[in-house]
């Protein structure tokens, strides 16, 4: 939502009780500078832990999220992310003097109150920004969650319970600064009659109570009235936001969820930094490869190397590559003396090469060996001669671990003469076969 990372002003705290613990904490928010990211430090621990708030340190989503390194954890932290979030605060520092933050009301509000009284400072450094380009499915039973492309952030909740007081909910927003202080922040966490004592056994609920949850009951609610008439929905979409702030990343996309929580919510933000990660890493791979470059990618060689240059490499979708047809082609020699036509077979192997240059091209591939597994509608369309340049061009189909399958076309001066689709594997080379970097 926000371009430019935020940070506050000034120290601001707040005292009250946790929700799951039920111990007495202290809260405090610190400024941070620039790609200092958001970190929780546990005071009432001898060695004062800092634990980052990333995806990759969630431990536990059981009743809420829980973020960890070694022994040391901090539960429930989706209500001080979500504000976070909302307010585009992606530098910060936060005291505990316990091992949950105060539920306050249930909601975001208190911590967006809190946060907004000790000043929103821009920072001059861009955000990590990330939009969903594919669709993203996560599925556990009747649960769904999935990521769609959207050129906002928006989210879509259907919630679907067994209680009349709830019954079926549905609520879509597109979240920026206005609805989420307007629709989101307030919406309170809940929990049912027939759950807290089963809860409270296993150590859960123990500081719930009516002034910070929404207790549900067969016949109704025993609070006084709801915030909205969807608050439960809404509050399921503040827990949403909450998790998804763990990649730390400003997310273009409409998050399409059913009957989901905190397990599915984090195995989407995965899935995301995943992407994320691997979109940078590519971004650091030249787009172009000369052929001293690409002889340390594949691990063909004369008379059989048949890719001249790389021109373009588009990560996650194709590559197009360059073949300069000369008439000291070895292969001209016989194929045909009186006529030289280059061979149909090393048209597809040049494609095929560029196929190759494509996947192995990414670190993990490295040291890898391209093996042929099938060829699909390849059709030749008219004779390469020689003082052709062909054209090689790949899409990506198919790839599902170390197999593939790509589109691809050769041209030559902008005509088709070839295309199909190639079917591929890589197998680990042996070691005394594996390329230098």
């Amino acid at each position: 939502m926000y371009q430019f990372q935020r940070t506050i002003e000034r120290e601001t705290s707040y005292e009250g009780i946790g929700l799951h613990t039920g111990l007495n904490v202290k809260i405090t928010f610190m400024p941070a500078p620039v790609n200092h990211g958001v970190v929780f430090i546990r005071t009432d621990v001898t060695e004062r832990p800092a634990i980052n708030a990333t995806i990759e340190n969630v431990t536990d989503v059981f009743r809420g999220t829980t973020i960890g390194t070694g022994e040391n954890k901090i539960h429930t932290v989706e209500h001080v992310l979500c504000a976070l979030a909302g307010l585009g605060v992606t530098n910060i520092i936060i005291m505990l003097n316990a091992k949950e933050p105060p539920a306050i009301d249930g909601s975001a509000l208190t911590f967006v109150n809190l946060l907004e009284e000790a000043g929103i400072v821009e920072q001059n450094e861009k955000t990590n920004q990330y939009s969903i380009t594919e669709p993203i499915q996560i599925n556990e039973g009747a649960k769904q969650l999935i990521a769609l492309p959207c050129d906002s952030f928006k989210i879509s909740f259907t919630i679907d319970y067994d209680n009349p007081v709830i019954g079926t909910q549905y609520a879509q927003f597109d979240i920026n600064a206005e609805t989420f202080k307007k629709e989101i922040m307030s919406a309170r966490t809940f929990g049912f009659t027939q759950e807290v004592e089963e809860l409270r056994k296993q150590g859960l609920a123990l500081g719930g109570d009516l002034t910070n949850a929404i207790v549900v009951g067969e016949n109704g609610i025993l609070n006084e009235k709801l915030r909205f008439e969807d608050e439960f929905v809404r509050h399921k979409i503040l827990d949403l936001v909450g998790d998804l702030f763990l990649t730390g990343l400003s997310l273009k996309g409409h998050f399409v969820a059913i009957k989901s929580g905190h397990a599915l919510n984090v195995k989407l933000a995965r899935v995301i930094k995943k992407k994320f990660m691997e979109q940078q890493q590519a971004a650091k791979m030249p787009s172009t490869l000369n052929i001293m470059q690409i002889l340390k990618i594949l691990p063909h060689r004369y008379p059989f190397l048949l890719v001249d240059k790389i021109t373009e490499i588009r990560e996650g979708k194709g590559a197009v590559g360059i073949k300069n047809v000369t008439i000291n082609e070895h292969f001209f020699s016989g194929h045909f003396p009186v006529q030289p036509v280059m061979p149909g077979v090393l048209i597809v192997e040049a494609l095929a090469q560029v196929a190759g240059v494509f996947m192995l091209n990414k670190k993990e591939n490295r040291g890898k060996l391209p093996y042929f597994t099938g060829i699909d509608n390849f059709r030749f369309r008219k004779p390469v001669l020689p003082g052709d340049m062909l054209v090689l061009e790949i899409e990506v189909g198919k790839i599902k671990g170390n197999i593939g399958k790509v589109a691809g076309k050769v041209t030559v001066d902008g005509k088709l003469v070839a295309g199909g689709e190639l079917m591929f594997s890589l197998i680990d080379a042996p070691r005394d076969t594996e390329l230098e970097d």
